[in-house]
């Protein structure tokens, strides 16, 4: 049996690999790159379907560690109850938040401004003057106050918002203050004039945006969801949306991709992505630096960063 190491990447442009495995390119294909009994350290294809990343789990019979290069581990998780005891599921914790709170940002501020319609009424040769929203003065709710919450937050502090509220699973203090538990939702959903969406998938999160979440909202309010889509309830937030009570902005959607013809494709008052909060330029570095510290410490047998669950023993 051979120590491999399934990566996305072409080892050779990854420089500072360890040496003491042999690297197996695989990024989703039809067929494996060699057994998948020998892989001890499998590294998840990016942004493929669950059913990809999860296929060759079963027969990784000697596999140690799955690493995630996503911050969500939804996609996997179907697998879980296939791998042996005892391994070690690591996400990407450090490589898209930069990228998705940049993102989060740029379309609250493309949302609130109204940079869709200058878009249309250039296309039209349209001069559309007038007063739009700042997100100067305003109330900004972050749900899900990660990692990635907190670099949302740090990109907020020049806009000189009115307050930022910051909603978790559990709730801790913060040096900017605190960080209100899950079940305080409802009471803070009012108070928001843009509501930052970027949980984790959970059975907790599914559908959290639901009708009684948007309910709550303020008229005018703006949605805006960089975690994954079912965490919003799509007919509900359809609802909502046609009846121009509020606004939204979508990097993921409910289904995924949304096909040709989907009502949200032209609903009102929203703005859609294709799922990019993280395919930027910033990735790939930070992924591979990623790759190569973790399994510079695997092959040193040291602990490994952003252990998110073990298998049970």
């Amino acid at each position: 049996m051979t120590s491999d190491v399934w990566i996305p990447f072409d080892p050779a442009d990854v420089p500072g690999l360890p040496d003491s495995f042999a690297y197996r390119v695989w990024d989703g294909g039809p067929d494996f790159p060699a057994d998948p009994a020998d892989c001890v350290f499998y590294v998840v294809p990016y942004m493929k379907p669950s059913e990809t990343s999860v296929r060759p789990l079963p027969a990784m019979t000697g596999v140690q560690v799955v690493q995630t290069l996503t911050a969500g581990i939804d996609h996997v998780q179907p697998g879980i109850g296939l791998l042996p005891p005892g391994v070690r599921l690591c996400n990407a914790r450090g490589v898209h938040e930069a990228s998705t709170a940049e993102l989060a940002v740029t379309l609250v501020l493309a949302s609130l401004r109204g940079i869709p319609g200058f878009v249309r009424g250039q296309e039209r040769q349209e001069w559309r003057s007038g007063f739009y929203p700042a997100l100067a003065d305003k109330s900004v709710l972050i749900v899900g106050y990660g990692s990635i919450g907190a670099a949302v937050e740090d990109r907020l502090a020049p806009f000189e918002c009115a307050r930022v509220a910051r909603v978790a699973r559990s709730s801790r203090a913060t040096e900017r203050g605190p960080v209100h538990a899950l079940v305080e939702l409802p009471a803070l959903l009012p108070e928001a004039d843009v509501v930052i969406v970027c949980t984790p998938l959970t059975e907790q999160t599914k559908g959290l945006v639901d009708a009684e979440f948007l309910a709550r909202l303020k008229d005018g309010a703006l949605l805006v969801n960089v975690a994954r889509g079912p965490v919003v309830d799509t007919k509900a937030l359809l609802a909502e949306l046609e009846s121009g009570r509020i606004h939204a902005a979508l990097d993921v959607t409910d289904p995924e991709p949304l096909p040709a013809g989907h009502p949200l494709w032209h609903a009102r008052n929203v703005l859609i992505s294709p799922h990019v909060g993280g395919s930027s330029s910033a990735f790939l570095p930070r992924a591979k630096r990623l790759l190569v510290a973790q399994l510079t410490r695997f092959a040193a047998q040291e602990p490994l960063d952003n252990v998110v669950l073990t298998t049970n023993q």
